[in-house]
C-alpha cells in the first residue's frame, strides 16, 4: 500500500477523534485554567490557577482523591488475584467448550453498568442474598453493607473484572503448548509452570489489564453513586456534581483535569513496573531465579483448591447480580429496594408496557446505536486497514491516539462536549451524543476490524490482480465477503456499547433525548419502582441474544483477541 492511500485512510477517523475527543478535552483543560467558577463565563480569558489552589487547599476533595485511588488500586488487585484463575480455567477448556465459558465473562461486560450496579444492591441490601446466606448458616448478618467504599468496590469488580479476565485470556492462549509441554516434562509442578511460564508470558496482559481496570476505576462515578450514596465519595461523583447540580464547570474541570493526571501516572508506573519482571521486552538479560521446594510444596497443596474457589467466587460476581435483576422482576414488592422474595407477579412487566417513555428512551437508544454503529464501523474499517497495510512514519502515534478514548477518564470528555454544546447552541443534542458513542465505541471497532483485517488472505488479492481486476473489483468481489464476519461483529458489538452507554451520556442528554440507560439510572438514583427491574432483565436478555447471533458469526472466544 502507497503512503499516502494509509495516510488518506488514517484521515477520516484521525479528523473525528480531533473533533469529538481532543477539541472535548481542550476545553477541559481551558475550563480549568479559568480564574472564577461562572456557568456563563467565555471559554477564552485570562488563565489562572485559582481553581487548582482551591482543589489543593481543601481536605476534603483531597481525601476524595486519595480514597478514590487507593480504591482503584484494591480494585485492580482484586480483579488480578480473580481474573488469572478464571483466565487460566477457559485457556484449560478443551476448543469447542471456550465460547460458552467466554459468554460468562462477555454478558456482563456488555450489559449496562447500572443494570449490574441493581445487582449489585440487591446482593447486598440488608434483606439480600449476602445476608439471608449468613443467617442460614448462623452467621451475624450486616446491615450496613450498602452505601460504603467496600459495597462500590464490589461494584467495580464486578463491572470491570471481564476486562482483567480477556487481557490475561489474550495472551494466556497464544503460549506456545510446547513450552508447556517442555516444563512439564522436566517435573515441573503446576505451582512451578504457572511461576515459571504462565505468568512471565501473561506479563503484558497483565500490564493491559491493570491500566484499563485502574484508569476505568478511577474516574467511574454511575457504580459509584447508586452504591456509595452520598456517605462513601469519589472523584468521579464530585465532578458529576459540580457540573450538573452546582453548575461549577470550572472546578469540575480542575478536578477532571487532576483525576487524567493521575491515571497518566498510574499508567506510567504499571508500565515501568510490569516491564521490570519482562527484561526480555526491553532486550535486557533475564536473571534466573527458583523458589524453595518448601514452598513449591505448599504452593502444590492449596494452589489446586485456591484457583477452583476463585474461579467459583469469579463466576458468582460476574453472573449472580443479573440473575437477581431477573428474580426480582418477577417480585411482589411495593418497593424495588426491598430484596427478599414475596411472591411472584408480571405486574412490573404490566407496567412497563403501559409507560410510554421507557419506550420513547429506547427508540432514542436504538437510533442513536445504530447510527453510531455504522459511523464507527466505517471509521474503523479505513482505520483498520491504514494499520495492518499502511507503511507511512506518523503510524504508531496515529495508532497510540486511536486508543486514547479507553485510556482516559470519560468524564473530561463528558464535561467538554457539554461546554462544547452550550457554545455552539444551534447543533442538536442528538448530534453531540452521536459523536460522543462513536468516539467510545471506536478503539474496540478498530481492535476488532484489525484483527479481521490481519486474517484476510492475500494470495487471493493478488491472483484477482493478475487476472485483471481492479482495486474496486477485488475489495468488492474478494476483500468484503471475507471481512463481512468481521464488519457483522464489529457492529454488533458497536450496538452493545452504544445502546448500554451511561457515563458520558448523563452529562448531554436532555428531558427529549433522554436514553434508556439515563432513564434507568434517574429512576435508579430517585425513585426506583421495581418496573426498573423488568426493563433491566428486557436489557440483559437483548444482549444474550446478541451474544448468540455474534457466536453464529464469530467464537466468542476469538472476539476480543488480537
Amino acid at each position: 500500500m502507497k503512503n499516502w492511500v494509509g495516510r488518506a485512510l488514517a484521515a477520516p477517523v484521525t479528523i473525528w477523534l480531533l473533533v469529538a475527543f481532543a477539541a472535548p478535552l481542550l476545553v477541559v483543560v481551558l475550563l480549568s485554567l479559568q480564574p472564577v467558577s461562572d456557568p456563563f463565563a467565555p471559554l477564552f480569558t485570562s488563565f489562572s490557577g485559582a481553581q487548582f489552589k482551591e482543589l489543593f487547599s481543601d481536605t476534603f476533595y483531597l481525601s476524595v482523591l486519595l480514597k478514590t485511588t487507593v480504591l482503584a488500586m484494591a480494585v485492580c488487585g482484586v480483579t488480578i488475584l480473580l481474573g488469572y484463575p478464571m483466565a487460566l480455567w477457559i485457556v484449560s477448556l478443551p476448543p469447542r467448550r471456550r465460547p460458552l465459558a467466554m459468554s460468562i465473562v462477555l454478558v456482563p461486560l456488555l450489559v449496562n453498568v447500572v443494570v449490574r450496579s441493581l445487582g449489585v444492591e440487591l446482593l447486598l441490601a440488608p434483606d439480600g442474598l449476602v445476608n439471608s446466606c449468613l443467617k442460614a448458616i448462623g452467621l451475624p448478618s450486616n446491615s450496613h453493607m450498602l452505601y460504603t467504599y467496600g459495597a462500590i468496590g464490589v461494584g467495580l469488580v464486578q463491572a470491570f473484572l471481564p476486562f482483567m479476565i480477556l487481557s490475561l485470556y489474550d495472551v494466556l492462549q497464544a503460549t506456545p503448548p510446547r513450552v508447556m509441554e517442555a516444563a512439564q516434562s522436566l517435573g515441573a509442578s503446576r505451582a512451578t509452570r504457572f511461576f515459571t511460564v504462565e505468568l512471565p508470558f501473561s506479563l503484558p496482559g497483565l500490564r493491559d489489564g491493570a491500566t484499563i481496570v485502574f484508569l476505568m476505576a478511577s474516574s467511574t462515578y454511575v457504580s459509584a453513586r447508586m452504591l456509595g450514596g452520598k456517605k462513601a465519595w469519589t472523584t468521579g461523583m464530585l465532578v458529576w456534581q459540580e457540573v450538573l447540580e452546582n453548575l461549577n464547570g470550572q472546578f469540575a474541570s480542575a478536578l477532571a483535569v487532576v483525576t487524567t493526571l493521575i491515571c497518566l501516572v498510574a499508567s506510567v508506573v504499571i508500565v515501568l513496573a510490569i516491564s521490570r519482571l519482562t527484561p526480555w521486552l526491553s532486550l535486557r538479560p533475564a536473571r534466573a531465579w527458583s523458589m524453595p521446594r518448601v514452598v513449591v510444596a505448599m504452593l502444590d497443596t492449596v494452589i489446586q483448591p485456591l484457583a477452583c474457589a476463585l474461579v467459583v467466587v469469579a463466576i458468582a460476581l460476574l453472573l449472580l447480580p443479573l440473575v437477581l435483576v431477573f428474580v426480582q422482576s418477577f417480585n411482589n414488592v411495593p418497593q424495588a429496594t426491598l430484596a427478599g422474595f414475596r411472591g411472584f407477579t408480571f405486574q412490573w412487566y404490566a407496567q412497563l408496557f403501559r409507560n410510554r417513555l421507557y419506550f420513547d428512551s429506547f427508540w432514542i437508544s436504538l437510533k442513536l446505536a445504530v447510527t453510531a454503529s455504522f459511523i464507527a464501523v466505517l471509521l474503523a474499517t479505513a482505520a483498520a486497514f491504514a494499520s495492518v497495510r499502511g507503511r507511512f512514519a506518523e503510524k504508531p502515534i496515529l495508532e497510540a491516539f486511536w486508543i486514547f478514548p479507553i485510556a482516559l477518564p470519560q468524564i473530561a470528555i463528558g464535561i467538554g462536549m457539554l461546554r462544547l454544546l452550550q457554545a455552539f447552541e444551534t447543533l442538536p443534542v442528538f448530534l453531540g451524543l452521536l459523536a460522543v458513542h462513536v468516539t467510545v465505541t471506536l478503539p474496540y471497532c478498530i481492535g476488532l476490524l484489525r484483527t479481521s483485517v490481519l486474517q484476510l488472505d492475500r494470495t487471493l488479492e493478488e491472483a484477482a490482480s493478475g487476472l485483471g481486476a481492479n482495486s474496486l473489483r477485488r475489495f468488492a468481489l474478494i476483500v468484503l465477503p471475507d471481512l463481512a464476519p468481521g464488519l457483522a461483529t464489529a457492529a454488533i458489538v458497536a450496538i452493545l456499547l452504544s445502546f448500554e452507554e451511561v457515563t458520558v451520556t448523563s452529562f448531554l442528554t436532555t428531558a427529549r433525548t433522554i436514553t434508556l440507560p439515563v432513564r434507568i439510572y434517574a429512576e435508579a438514583s430517585y425513585s426506583l419502582t421495581p418496573t426498573v427491574f423488568a426493563i433491566s432483565t428486557l436489557m440483559i436478555a437483548m444482549t444474550v441474544l446478541a451474544l448468540f447471533v455474534l457466536g453464529r458469526l464469530v467464537r466468542l472466544d476469538r472476539v476480543f483477541s488480537r
